[in-house]
C-alpha cells in the first residue's frame, strides 16, 4: 500500500525546490505545493510517535493501521522496529551522539520531555549526492598533530592537556576534549579569531568547512570539533555506520538514513536546541581511528538477487536494501521481511505485484509499505529506465 511520509522542516534543510526531500514528494505527488522560502530537512517513514507516515487515500496513521493487526501486517511485533528517513541538508546538524539502550532508558526517565521514548539509536546514512560529515574521533596521533600544529588551540587546551594524547591515548583524548567543550565562550572566541585569520586564504577542505561553520554558527565551540572527529566525503552509494556512542554531524548533502525506532539525540553544539554536554561527554568512546573505517560496505543478497545489495548493520532492529535493476531485466524478484518492510522509490518505474495483493506502478517518489501477510516474494515487471528504490526491513540476514 502507498503511503505519505511526513514532512520536517528543520532549519538546517535545503531550502524549497532544492531540497531532495521536496523532489521526492513533487514526482511521487503532483498536487504537492512547495513553499520555496520554506526548508524541508526530512522526511520520515515509519510509525515513531513523533513523525507517522499516514496511509494514502484514507489519511490514516500507519501505527493505528498496524496496531488493528499486529501478526499479519509486521509478523507479531507490537510496532515497526525501525524508522526510515530522507535528509537534504543545507548546513551543519548538531555535534551529537546516540545513547545505548540503557543510557536511553535512564534518559528518557529523568528527562522525558527531551528524550522522548526509551529506545537507542544506530543509524545508517546512504549518500545520495555528494555528502560531508564529521564520523568518530580521528586517530589519537591525528588529533595531537592538529592540535599542536595551531597554536590558538594550544592555547585554549593547555599544551599539557594536549601532551596526554601523546602518552594516554584515550584519558589524554577525553581531558582535552572535555576542556574544549567546557572552554568559556571569551576564550572559545579568542580561539576562533584566531583560526579565521590563519584559514582566510587557505583552500584546503578542513579550512573550507571550517570557515562555513562559521558563517553558519559564527564562535559555536562545535565548530572546533573539526580538529578532533573524521572529515569523511561520501560519494553517492557509500554510506557510513553510527553506533551508540559515537560522535558525529553530517555537515551537507542528501542521503538515506535509517535507524532503530527512536528520536534520541544527545547534543553538544551547531544547535540552537538543548546542549546536554555533561550526557554527551559522559557518553563518548574516546577510541580514534581513520576515516576510512568508518565506511559501511554493503553485500550482495545472494547469487538470485543480484541486484539487490543489503547493507546489514550490527544490530537487529534494521536493515537497508538498495536495489537497483537495469532496464534491460524484464522482471525482477525482491524480498519482503516476514515483519514488514517500506520502500522508496529514487528512480526509474516498475510494475510490483504479490500473491496477496494487487499490483501497482511505482515510479520516483513513491511510498511502499508491505505488510508481512503480502509474503517473501514480490515481482517487479515493465520495468522503465533503470529501477532504483531504498527498502528497510528487519534485519534478520
Amino acid at each position: 500500500m502507498e503511503i505519505i511520509g511526513d514532512i520536517k522542516n528543520y532549519d538546517w534543510g535545503k531550502l524549497g525546490s532544492e531540497s531532495e526531500v521536496v523532489k521526492l514528494m513533487q514526482s511521487g505527488d503532483e498536487t504537492f505545493i512547495v513553499d520555496e522560502a520554506k526548508p524541508y530537512s526530512e522526511l520520515w517513514m515509519g510509525d515513531h510517535v513523533s513523525g507517522q507516515s499516514k496511509i494514502k487515500g484514507t489519511g490514516e496513521m500507519l501505527g493505528e493501521f498496524i496496531q488493528r493487526d499486529c501478526d499479519n501486517i509486521i509478523g507479531g511485533q507490537s510496532k515497526l522496529p525501525f524508522l526510515f528517513k530522507v535528509l537534504s541538508i543545507r548546513k551543519a546538524l548538531s555535534i551529537q551522539v546516540h545513547p545505548n539502550k540503557t543510557e536511553a532508558e535512564l534518559l528518557h526517565a529523568k528527562y522525558p520531555d527531551i528524550y522522548k521514548d526509551a529506545n537507542h539509536k544506530p543509524e545508517i546514512a546512504i549518500a545520495l549526492t555528494p555528502f560531508l560529515a564529521l564520523c568518530g574521533f580521528r586517530p589519537h596521533s591525528e588529533i595531537y598533530n592538529l592540535l599542536k600544529f595551531h597554536t590558538e588551540l594550544c592555547e585554549l587546551l593547555d599544551v599539557d592537556n594536549i601532551e596526554l594524547i601523546n602518552t594516554n591515548g584515550t584519558e589524554g583524548l577525553k581531558t582535552c576534549y572535555t576542556k574544549l567543550m567546557k572552554s568559556n565562550d571569551e576564550n572559545i572566541r579568542k580561539c576562533i579569531n584566531g583560526l579565521m585569520i590563519k584559514f582566510e586564504n587557505d583552500d584546503s577542505k578542513l579550512a573550507v568547512v571550517f570557515r562555513q561553520i562559521q558563517k553558519d554558527f559564527p564562535y559555536d565551540v562545535g565548530s572546533l570539533s573539526l580538529f578532533f572527529l573524521n572529515l569523511i566525503e561520501l560519494h553517492p552509494g557509500e554510506s557510513i555506520f553510527l553506533a551508540a556512542k559515537v560522535p558525529h554531524a553530517y555537515l551537507s548533502g542528501d542521503c538515506i538514513e535509517c535507524m532503530s525506532c527512536s528520536d534520541n539525540v544527545v547534543r553538544a553544539g551547531l544547535t540552537p536546541k538543548f546542549k546536554d554536554v555533561e550526557n554527551l561527554l559522559g557518553m563518548l568512546i574516546y577510541d580514534g581511528s581513520p576515516a576510512k573505517e568508518k565506511l559501511f560496505q554493503p553485500e550482495i543478497l545472494d547469487r538470485n538477487h543480484k541486484f539487490t545489495w543489503i547493507f546489514k548493520p550490527p544490530v537487529k532492529d534494521f536493515a537497508v536494501a538498495k536495489i537497483h535493476v537495469p532496464s534491460i531485466i524484464n522482471s525482477y524478484e525482491i524480498i519482503n521481511s516476514k515483519f514488514g518492510s517500506i520502500i522508496l522509490v529514487v528512480s526509474g518505474e516498475a510494475e510490483m505485484c504479490g500473491t496477496e495483493m494487487e499490483s501497482f506502478m511505482l515510479k520516483r517518489g513513491k511510498i511502499i509499505f508491505l505488510p508481512s501477510k503480502v509474503g517473501p516474494v514480490i515481482k517487479l515487471s515493465n520495468i522503465n529506465h533503470d529501477f532504483i528504490c531504498y527498502q528497510a526491513m528487519y534485519n534478520d540476514f
